[in-house]
């Protein structure tokens, strides 16, 4: 691919193989060629005949699906480049541990263990009033023993372990005390073994005796970094994607893999690169898709980059293109290449309309007059009106006048 084409002004804006040497009237040989057309119609080419269909094979083969050809791809011995139909990935995304599912974990609701505190709290309040442990106030009934108000405040071990026992309780009720708030998961573990997800909001209660790990699984988005890939033609370039994405699966994601924010961005660099290696980056040389199709891009980025998450327990909704640039070191290159395909269109555009506006102007001239130009004359007319329409300010020429031919209905003379 040339990405330094002289993109700078020619003396002309149509190329000849061998110009002649100019007329007095700026007549040349290529504006005869355009108006020759408009004059003279050329009979139509014949139709090529049809290519003769190719024959079956009788070998006991197994059939291939071979890829589409490109319409751009050139006609002799090189490689067909494959198309949109042939840019899926082939490859299988890694296998997740079927037995490693997320599945609810046992928790009861917070008031539960807010009671158990205020009974135990009471509880413990009884047993030592009843031992004498805390004096008697004026006023209030008395609920000491027979024992307690003859040793005056002892407590024996029946005393003790009851407080010890009502105090172990109420230690258990509230380290197995939880908040969870909206938006997030509690993932349980035992041992290294997982036991449950919590997604219920609210004050709840679990076992204590669990590692509580908190999973955000709420709708997230990300902007990633300028990815360096290559286009189908070699070309560097640097895209920017939006991808909007939440956690599914809390098991996988906390024990299926180290790290699933970290393994989001690899996968989104590795797809990236996969996928815009399968068409170029712009169509303007060859008619056909390209990455510019911001609908494709996006809708087969969503694609791949969901087949490869959701074996981890991400669920991707979407992948959106930002920004998608050529790279620093050919960016001048690229700009002066796409410059010069305008300034070509833009010649052809207006040759078009020069030659559209002389024979335009042509006709008219003969209906104003009511005479007739022959072939000649016609053809000078408009190679002067090419002239005057394409040549800069400032360059003049002169226009003959058109000769006259006589009228076929003249009468004879008296």
């Amino acid at each position: 691919m040339d990405v330094t084409r002289d993109s700078s002004p020619r003396s002309r804006s149509w190329p000849t193989p061998t110009e002649p040497p100019a007329d007095p009237v700026g007549a040349t040989q290529l504006v005869k060629a355009v108006t020759d057309p408009l004059i003279k119609a050329p009979a139509p080419a014949p139709a090529p005949a049809p290519a003769p269909a190719p024959e079956q094979s009788d070998r006991n083969e197994p059939t291939q699906q071979l890829p589409a050809v490109d319409p751009a791809a050139p006609a002799g011995g090189g490689a067909a480049h494959p198309t949109v139909s042939d840019a899926t990935t082939h490859r299988r995304p890694p296998r997740a541990d079927q037995s490693l599912r997320e599945r609810p974990a046992f928790a009861l609701p917070g008031w539960l263990p807010l009671l158990a505190l205020l009974l135990g709290t009471a509880g413990v309040l009884l047993v030592l009033a009843r031992a004498g442990a805390i004096p008697h106030l004026a006023g209030l009934p008395d609920v000491r023993n027979a024992a307690a108000k003859a040793d005056g405040g002892r407590m024996d071990d029946r005393t003790i372990a009851a407080v010890s026992a009502i105090g172990l309780a109420m230690l258990v009720s509230l380290a197995g005390l939880l908040s969870n708030p909206g938006g997030e998961t509690r993932v349980l573990t035992r041992w290294g073994r997982y036991r449950g997800t919590v997604r219920r909001t609210g004050l709840l209660w679990v076992n204590p005796m669990v590692r509580r790990r908190r999973v955000d699984v709420r709708l997230r988005h990300w902007r990633s970094e300028p990815v360096h890939v290559t286009d189908r033609t070699g070309t560097p370039l640097l895209v920017r994607v939006l991808i909007v994405w939440r956690v599914k699966d809390t098991a996988r994601v906390t024990l299926g893999i180290a790290e699933h924010e970290t393994y989001l961005r690899e996968q989104v660099q590795a797809v990236l690169t996969r996928t815009a290696s399968a068409l170029p980056c712009d169509s303007n040389s060859a008619p056909g898709p390209a990455l510019r199709d911001g609908q494709w891009f996006a809708d087969e980025l969503t694609r791949a980059l969901a087949a490869e998450t959701a074996p981890a327990g991400i669920e991707v909704y979407s992948v959106q293109p930002l920004a998608l640039d050529y790279a620093p070191e050919v960016a001048e290159s690229m700009r002066r290449r796409r410059l010069a395909d305008l300034d070509a269109g833009l010649r052809t555009v207006l040759v078009d309309d020069a030659v559209e506006a002389a024979a335009l102007a042509v006709r008219r001239l003969e209906r104003a007059t009511a005479h007739e130009l022959d072939d000649s004359a016609r053809s000078a007319l408009m190679e002067q009106l090419l002239v005057a329409f394409v040549a800069p300010a400032g360059v003049t020429a002169s226009v003959p006048a058109p000769a006259v031919r006589p009228s076929r209905k003249e009468g004879k003379p008296a």
